[in-house]
């Protein structure tokens, strides 16, 4: 059934990380560039349990050292804003990456404090995102739009300029409920997974798929995208220690189970079984985040170009 979504052959390796400063954002696009990753993404909260720096703000630094590399959220918590801002910003974005920006949304409600921050109802972010999408994609066709909506009203109005390429950047989506399955399959142009198997992404896919035949849509292509904790070490249990204690911080909670579960660990051959079986899943996007300071995270991403890529199993874009 997954036929039916016109993926890509060959994968592709992006890095998912934070862009703290314009000095580490400079070392972040020599490296990726020098090692064929193809794009810099971002996650997005407005309160999180570590610090965590404006998403689109942080791309803009990307966008203007780099006539190279695409750039994109995963994700942006999209029910958190209104839609009319958020499609002024990535208009402004897509102008300086254009045909360089993919924008990955997400429900989000893992934290529910920043929802009421916010003054969003956490039961009603799903649909929020929903009506969200539609409005950005019409705002984003450069021509005046008037929306009566459920959570959002406004006259006619034009954004101007409009955005590069004219319709706006692809849509990317997250999440694991039906609600995301059916989101990504009716309404967006990609699917970006995270802390989820092989086995499980299959599943997914086959489920968006369907959605996909069933609304008689017909893209050129359609992004299929993991994003993956990864940490490279001399064994397992080493790689291991280092991430559980990192993403237990990260989200104030025991993660053993998840780390032992979703996360790449140990050697390089070992991260090139686990990226095979995800490929083998359906996955044409990796979006890295390699565990560590920003100084190893930087050094795992060289590792993985030296060690790991020669030994992968399925055809990849230089």
């Amino acid at each position: 059934m997954t036929a039916d979504l016109p993926i890509e052959i060959e994968a592709t390796f992006g890095l998912h990380t934070r862009i703290p400063n314009p000095d580490y954002a400079r070392v972040l696009v020599d490296l990726a560039e020098k090692n064929d990753f193809s794009m810099i993404a971002v996650g997005d909260h407005l309160a999180f349990a570590q610090s965590i720096d404006d998403p689109l703000l942080g791309l803009a630094m990307i966008a203007t050292l780099s006539n190279k590399l695409t750039i994109g959220t995963s994700v942006f918590l999209l029910g958190l804003r209104h839609p009319g801002l958020v499609a002024k910003q990535t208009i402004t974005l897509s102008r300086m990456a254009p045909g360089r920006f993919v924008f990955g949304v997400g429900v989000g409600g893992e934290f529910p404090a920043e929802f009421e921050f916010a003054g969003v109802p956490l039961n009603e972010r799903g649909p929020r995102v929903d009506e969200s999408i539609k409005i950005l994609k019409r705002l984003w066709s450069g021509e005046p739009v008037a929306h009566e909506g459920r959570f959002f009203s406004f006259p006619k109005t034009q954004l101007s300029p409009s955005p590069e390429p004219l319709g706006g950047p692809p849509i990317w989506v997250g999440g694991r409920s039906k609600a995301a399955f059916k989101r990504a399959g009716r309404l967006c142009d990609g699917y970006i997974s995270y802390v989820i198997t092989p086995n499980q992404y299959r599943q997914s896919l086959e489920l968006i798929a369907t959605e996909y035949a069933n609304a008689k849509r017909k893209l050129s292509s359609y992004g299929a995208a993991h994003l993956l904790f990864v940490r490279l070490d001399e064994s397992y249990d080493e790689a291991f220690r280092v991430a559980n204690s990192l993403l237990s911080q990260r989200y104030a909670m025991d993660f053993s189970r998840a780390t032992k579960r979703y996360v790449a660990l140990g050697t390089a051959s070992d991260v090139a079984e686990k990226l095979s079986e995800f490929y083998s899943s359906g996955v044409r996007h990796f979006e890295f985040d390699f565990l560590g300071t920003p100084e190893e995270r930087l050094h795992q991403a060289k590792i993985f170009s030296d060690e790991v890529r020669p030994l992968l199993d399925f055809p990849c874009k230089s």
